[in-house]
């Protein structure tokens, strides 16, 4: 059996490192408390440090899909009021023809009235068509000038989809192509409108009722559109739900991993305040003042 020499330096050393310790454990604590935060740099777990900041990329990669998702909810809210105003336009132009073919032996006073009103219209619709958000045409693919269509109703736009990353590997298109709902050009709904305009100005009846056709086809392709854009806006609409609830989800796990519990630090501090007192009362009875001390 081995018996060790304890001598006074020995338990000098070692009160002093025990004190130490215990200060160094008092001090984290109170930083803990002053900052709020568990992990105050990476030393003080690598573990949970490098957990925080997946934590915290995951997390800002929801906050951009909850962004893209907004900005997509807007075009597509700017494209379903458009097409709305769009299709009770169309309405208008369809009633006015509807009254110059049931009034052939007008005058062409009243004809002249129906025309330059479906002329309106018509010009109307062309403003519409150029409609934008945040500067750019909703109605005008990926064109980078701010028109979808010129004063004559010509495409100027180019055909193309502008999409909004609202998920991970999840890509929604956030707008709708003018030849696509429209028409293409020389065949588009402005040149229908033309058409029918000039039938009324000549009271052709028949050139009328073939202009009422094009226009039913028309209001068929606006409503086929908005039928598109509401699935879409219900699809952008969810995908905001998810990535908020994702984003919370993850909030409250970044919380449990860098954010100090309030109460339980203050425990422990307490604890540890206590601990480094009895440590010091402890060293002081045992450190005793030799004549040197006093000879200082």
């Amino acid at each position: 059996m081995v018996i060790s020499r304890v001598t006074q330096n020995m338990m000098m050393n070692r009160s002093y490192a025990a004190l130490q310790l215990g200060l160094g454990r008092l001090a984290k604590t109170q930083e803990q408390l002053s900052t709020g935060r568990i992990i105050n740099r990476p030393s003080d777990s690598p573990t949970d440090a490098t957990s925080a900041m997946r934590i915290r990329a995951s997390l800002a990669d929801q906050k951009q899909y909850s962004r893209n998702v907004q900005d997509g909810i807007g075009w597509l809210g700017q494209i379903d009021s458009t097409l709305t105003s769009a299709m009770d336009q169309i309405r208008r132009a369809r009633e006015l023809g509807q009254q110059g073919a049931n009034e052939g032996n007008a005058s062409p006073q009243a004809r002249e009235a129906l025309a330059v009103e479906v002329d309106q219209i018509r010009d109307s619709l062309i403003s519409a068509a150029n409609a934008s958000y945040l500067g750019r045409p909703v109605f005008g693919g990926v064109v980078n000038g701010e028109k979808a269509y010129d004063t004559s109703g010509h495409f100027v736009g180019v055909s193309g989809d502008v999409v909004r990353t609202v998920a991970r590997g999840v890509k929604v298109s956030v707008n709708v192509d003018g030849p696509a709902v429209f028409g293409p050009d020389g065949n588009n709904l402005f040149d229908k409108l033309t058409q029918l305009s000039d039938s009324l100005r000549a009271g052709d009846t028949a050139a009328i009722g073939a202009g009422l056709s094009d226009l039913d086809t028309a209001m068929t392709r606006v409503t086929s559109a908005l039928g598109d854009v509401g699935a879409r806006y219900n699809r952008l609409d969810r995908a905001s739900q998810a990535a908020s609830d994702l984003e919370l989800s993850l909030t409250s796990s970044l919380s449990e991993v860098e954010y100090v519990d309030l109460a339980r630090a203050t425990m422990d501090l307490n604890m540890q305040q206590v601990a480094y007192q009895a440590g010091l009362s402890a060293t002081a009875r045992l450190v005793q003042p030799s004549l040197s001390d006093f000879l200082r």
